[in-house]
């Protein structure tokens, strides 16, 4: 399985890829305030990529229980000046994280490689169609509420496979999809740590997996710890998710999770590149 980001061809059966998480708000869950203004942003960026970052997503509205939505002008103002500077510094590939079509218009023209979009396309409706224009790679993910039960994963195929379908219907080739099983939203502990449990089960969709659990609740009530003490919890959840079938990882601390997951990576049998 493939994929090509930023004109780079990516072997997803050769290793596991990192996507480093630069959060453009004041009140994100973990690292509300800390990357806020655009030095910080960038000096993030840099930091990032020199730990290993394979891309890197930018988003400017906190998606957290209980979050104050904003503006598309304001989550604009947030991530473009913060996308254009890094790629004028880095050419490492960029991600924006965004359920807006019109910030994904205003981020790829300021050069972003990626869209992710956390409502799977359902939130906007012109989002399946900015993305099909943009002729980029597009992680689809499930955020719906689902209870927790044997049936778990079917209802998130399920979602996910009609996010599928909008964006194929909406001309986005099969291969620049992705798929993202939504931990931590919409679902409980026991549902999010089923979702690490059965991960595999999402490869009858046929498609790359991406998953998000860094620093997350389901690591601060499973082990009762802050956000700020989660790195091992997040470890442990990154070795199980690369185990079950991701292929892409979205984390926090680049450097401890890069070497978890070259090392189940080496366990599994796949390329491994030094650090």
């Amino acid at each position: 399985m493939k994929l090509t980001v930023r004109g780079r061809t990516w072997n997803l059966h050769e290793r596991t890829y990192l996507m480093g998480v630069i959060n453009v708000t004041p009140d994100s869950f973990s690292d509300g305030g800390q990357h806020f203004d655009l030095r910080s942003a960038v000096v993030r960026a840099r930091q990032l990529a020199e730990e290993g970052a394979d891309i890197l997503d930018i988003g400017g509205e906190s998606t957290r229980p209980g979050h104050e939505p904003v503006p598309a002008s304001v989550e604009m103002e947030r991530v473009v000046p913060v996308i254009r500077a890094i790629r004028a510094e880095l050419d490492v590939p960029i991600s924006i994280d965004t359920r807006k079509a019109e910030v994904a218009r205003a981020a790829v023209a300021a050069g972003a490689d990626m869209i992710n979009d956390v409502t799977g396309l359902h939130g906007d409706a012109d989002m399946a169609q900015t993305a099909a224009w943009s002729g980029l790679p597009v992680c689809l993910m499930h955020w719906a509420k689902v209870e927790t039960g044997p049936d778990l994963m079917d209802r998130i195929i399920q979602g996910l496979s009609e996010s599928v379908r909008l964006a194929l219907a909406a001309g986005i080739p099969r291969d620049r999809l992705i798929v993202d099983p939504g931990v931590g939203f919409g679902k409980d502990v026991a549902g999010n740590l089923q979702i690490l449990r059965c991960l595999g089960d999402l490869r009858e969709l046929g498609l790359p997996i991406l998953i998000g659990t860094s620093r997350k609740s389901v690591i601060g009530k499973t082990l009762g710890l802050p956000v700020t003490d989660r790195v091992e919890g997040t470890a442990a959840t990154v070795a199980i998710a690369i185990a079950h079938g991701a292929s892409l990882v979205r984390v926090h601390d680049m450097q401890a999770m890069v070497r978890v997951s070259r090392m189940v990576d080496a366990i599994m049998g796949r390329t491994i590149s030094p650090l």
